[in-house]
């Protein structure tokens, strides 16, 4: 088990990387302008959002990234570029163009990313302008600047930073990400950006991307909408001059495999804990079922039934609503064997048994849900599979935040 050494900095722990967030004017006054830049060409690998609706930047992208390297990541908020047809393309690639004029590198080591309000134009005149002032402030501390920059109604930034070894080498990998509403397995309005110094090949390191964001990224909900902007990229420099990883049989790859789910997990659950007016964090985790899928699937539908979470904010352990839930989630398994229990800080309650209910204790089930972080456990009881997926409740809150994104 690789022990992980956590440390300051965000993206920009990572050697030779540096980063800056500043206020462009995209926003009234937060900032709202990231760059991320390697000193050295970086191997990309990227995931973006199954809604067939993709905004500009993410289809500038899946082009983009067909280059052998890159060497910077420019993002805003404020504004999504999305459904903005084909001024939209050339608005990012407009991004792009200048990013690359100002830093000195090919347009095509350039991605460009975006999240904010769906379905208007880009005020490029304050966008180009701010990617010089974003260029001329890049720092090796400038990460936790940059994290700042990508939010929207984010109410804290999310990032994360360590040091693991591979190989006998040690390696950085330096994340960050943005996420609190239209989030939905699959991925939603989240962004994810993750540096490493690790040597890798940009096959291994697409195929690794895929395979962690699926259990990480793919598992949280807040709302059920999937976004239009939805993207994770990682940026790979080699700078740890390990020996280069171009199989997953290579000596340390599963260590690398491990650090990339250990950063995807843990910005996976701060998106899910800062849901849109979410009080809790909700973690579902489904135990012997006959495959992986239905294991995925079932966590999943309990983690995004609205009936679940709006039990969970007004702290009532219905457990009806979980076990309906897994029932239309496309899982196989008997009904008639499943087990259930609620948990947390304040204690564990077995509320089902056989697929019927048991009588609990209401008052202690009650101090469970209450807790910050509640876990709800579902034995299918049917085979070896698990999986686990990360939600949160639904609030009045959500809905007021919403009813006046626009405003």
């Amino acid at each position: 088990m690789n022990e992980y050494k956590l440390i300051p900095g965000g993206i920009t722990a990572v050697q030779s990387f540096k980063a800056s967030g500043v206020h462009a004017g995209l926003k009234k006054a937060k900032k709202d302008l990231a760059l991320i830049y390697s000193e050295l060409p970086a191997v990309a690998a990227g995931v973006f959002t199954t809604n067939k609706v993709k905004a500009a930047p993410l289809l500038y992208d899946m082009e983009q990234l067909k280059a052998p390297t890159c060497r910077a990541i420019v993002v805003n908020s404020g504004n999504a570029n999305a459904c903005t047809g084909v001024q939209g393309l050339e608005d990012a690639k407009a991004m792009a163009v200048k990013t690359a004029e100002e830093l000195g590198c090919k347009v095509e080591e350039v991605l460009v990313s975006s999240t904010g309000v769906i379905g208007v134009r880009m005020p490029m005149d304050k966008v180009l302008a701010g990617i010089p002032k974003a260029v001329q402030e890049l720092s090796a501390e400038g990460g936790p600047l940059a994290a700042e920059a990508i939010m929207t109604t984010d109410t804290f930034p999310k990032e994360i930073s360590f040091k693991f070894e591979l190989a006998g080498q040690e390696v950085t990998i330096g994340a960050m990400a943005k996420g609190s509403g239209m989030i939905h397995p699959n991925m939603g309005t989240m962004l994810g950006f993750i540096t490493t110094d690790a040597a890798i090949t940009k096959d291994l390191l697409q195929e690794t991307l895929v395979a962690v964001v699926e259990k990480t990224f793919n598992m949280i909900t807040v709302d059920g909408d999937t976004s239009t902007n939805d993207m994770v990229v990682v940026l790979a420099n080699g700078s740890a001059g390990n020996k280069l990883l171009t199989s997953k049989d290579d000596p340390g790859y599963q260590s690398f495999y491990d650090a990339l789910s250990f950063a995807c997990t843990y910005l996976a659950k701060e998106i899910a804990r800062d849901g849109e007016g979410a009080t809790k964090l909700l973690t579902v985790q489904v135990l012997a079922a006959l495959t992986e899928q239905d294991a995925r699937l079932a966590a999943k539908a309990v983690c995004s039934s609205s009936l679940v979470k709006t039990a969970l904010f007004g702290e009532d352990a219905n457990w009806g609503r979980i076990l309906a839930a897994i029932g239309y989630s496309g899982a196989e398994f008997d009904p008639g064997k499943v087990r259930i229990w609620i948990k947390s800080e304040a204690g564990e309650e077995q509320v089902a048994d056989g697929g019927a209910g048991l009588l609990f204790d209401e008052e202690k089930a009650k101090k469970i849900l209450a807790a910050e972080e509640v876990f709800i456990v579902v034995d299918l009881n049917q085979g070896e599979a698990e999986a686990t997926a990360w939600g949160c409740d639904l609030t009045y809150d959500y809905v007021k935040i919403n009813g006046s994104y626009r405003t």
